[in-house]
């Protein structure tokens, strides 16, 4: 039996929506079909943004999506991509698969797709291959209320008013497919670079700069050191593999049971990334002023065999759902220093929340715990301690139960997932010092390696009634493989 005890007059301050954020990179399939299929396409769109996947991404009331790349941004130029689509620079995208990128979906088409979907826009800068007029020039245009001939390219190009674009990534990866910088280089690009990203009005930009690869200490320590004063936020970038090299990073479907734990254990390294970041950047910024943003997190598989292996193109099955939920509840935990996540990527890149072919969609089973931790998104975190015994196997072991839990309005949110793959487990909830008197529930369940296909879809969230108060307490009985939200 696990137990789980929330703590109301305890917490780490307010889960930022932002945590529930989302990547859409010029890679594969996930703007071209997935996101884009133009305004002549036979597929229901508006503007020639989906209408099925806006309305997906809508459901879950995405806060933020981030654009360009990922590696795609560093030889990106924005000006490729603005006005009319047949005056638009032909490219190749070498970065993925070797195809022609033709820029057909730029920068008023992000907008347009971030106005849809009522998300605001994270755009991520060229330090790279760009230059700093370049970068200081995508600001202005985009956020200049001027009379400038920066401006008057926007105002041509369909746009009087100014879009006010917030959050501004200065480069991304600097330390490998963005430059191969070392951090004290980067440091010094960062604080130039920045320095001409102007504020326009009222709209001040909320400035990152990229951080670690992982666990690189190192990096953070030379970038709080040489540069925290002039960054609102930095980068961590981490991903799980269930295979031991990049180029053998195992099967998204045809897995044993000992990878499915070795898959899950992996992921909570992410607490550990956290920790020793955050420990750094304490230092530095003991007022936690500046944001950790995990803006590339997920799990990374080999591709599905027969797919161009540059679009990253992979199934989702409940052991994406699995690894959602714990580093979700990682990052409620930290909130206090992560102030944005973005899960890569959206559509057809490897951990999607969507999945498309031709005119149809899919949701996997990663879409649906972000549906069921909508409830975090702005609430008070809550000190939420989880006493469980270990699953898996000798060498792949962790506890069983993994929760987080907020406040919002007056009800308590408790997120929490069994990951054994076969046993269901009796969880008892309590609230220090109060009783629980009612509760509700939503769960997502089924086997380790199922999945939603575009023929058949058993996976989806359903209504959770399998629990009882006892004597002030909430007794859930949690099956097997499974991931809910459970509203006290």
């Amino acid at each position: 039996m696990a137990k789980i005890s929330i703590d109301r007059s305890r917490s780490k301050g307010t889960i930022s929506r932002y945590i529930y954020g989302h990547f859409a990179e010029h890679l594969g399939r996930c703007i071209y079909g997935g996101i884009f299929v133009g305004k002549d396409s036979k597929i229901p769109n508006v503007n020639g943004m989906r209408t099925d996947v806006v309305e997906a991404m809508k459901a879950l009331e995405l806060p933020v999506l981030r654009w360009p790349g990922g590696c795609f941004a560093d030889e990106y130029h924005w000006r490729d991509g603005i006005g009319p689509q047949e005056n638009r620079k032909r490219m190749v995208n070498t970065n993925w698969g070797g195809v022609v990128e033709d820029n057909s979906f730029g920068t008023h088409e992000f907008l347009e797709l971030c106005r849809q979907v009522g998300c605001e826009p994270y755009i991520t800068g060229n330090v790279g291959s760009g230059t700093v007029q370049e970068m200081s020039e995508w600001v202005e245009y985009l956020n200049s209320d001027g009379d400038s001939s920066v401006a008057q390219e926007r105002w041509a190009n369909g746009s009087k008013e100014p879009f006010n674009v917030r959050f501004w990534g200065v480069g991304n990866e600097n330390w490998g497919c963005g430059g191969n910088m070392r951090p004290e280089f980067y440091a010094d690009q960062y604080r130039r670079y920045q320095g001409f990203c102007r504020q326009y009005g009222k709209n001040k930009l909320y400035k990152v700069a990229c951080g670690p690869n992982g666990d690189d200490q190192n990096w953070t320590e030379v970038l709080m050191k040489n540069a925290a004063f002039c960054m609102d936020g930095l980068s961590l970038h981490s991903y799980t593999l269930c295979g031991d090299t990049w180029d053998n990073k195992g099967s998204a479907t045809d897995f044993t049971e000992e990878e499915y734990y070795k898959t899950l254990v992996r992921s909570t390294l992410m607490e550990e990334k956290v920790v020793h970041h955050s420990a750094i950047m304490d230092r530095y910024d003991p007022a936690k002023r500046i944001g950790l943003i995990v803006d590339e997190w997920g799990n990374w598989f080999d591709v599905e065999p027969g797919t161009n292996p540059g679009f990253l193109y992979q199934q989702n099955t409940m052991r994406d759902a699995m690894v959602a939920a714990i580093t979700l509840n990682i990052f409620n935990r930290h909130c206090d220093r992560v102030y944005m996540a973005n899960i890569a990527q959206t559509v057809n890149v490897l951990q999607a929340i969507i999945l498309t072919e031709g005119d149809r969609m899919v949701l996997t089973p990663t879409y649906h715990v972000f549906d069921l931790y909508r409830g975090h998104m702005d609430a008070r975190e809550l000190d939420c301690f989880v006493e469980a015994e270990k699953t898996g196997t000798e060498k792949w072991n962790m506890p069983c139960v993994t929760a987080s839990a907020s406040e919002k309005d007056g009800r308590i949110t408790l997120t929490l997932a069994n990951i054994s793959a076969d046993k269901p487990e009796e969880v008892t909830v309590s609230l220090n010092g109060e009783c629980v008197k009612e509760a509700c529930g939503r769960i997502l369940e089924g086997e380790r390696d199922t999945y939603n296909d575009f023929d058949k879809a058993p996976l989806s969230v359903r209504k959770f009634t399998d629990f009882e108060v006892r004597d002030g307490k909430l007794v859930v009985k949690l099956p097997r493989c499974s991931v809910a939200e459970i509203t006290l």
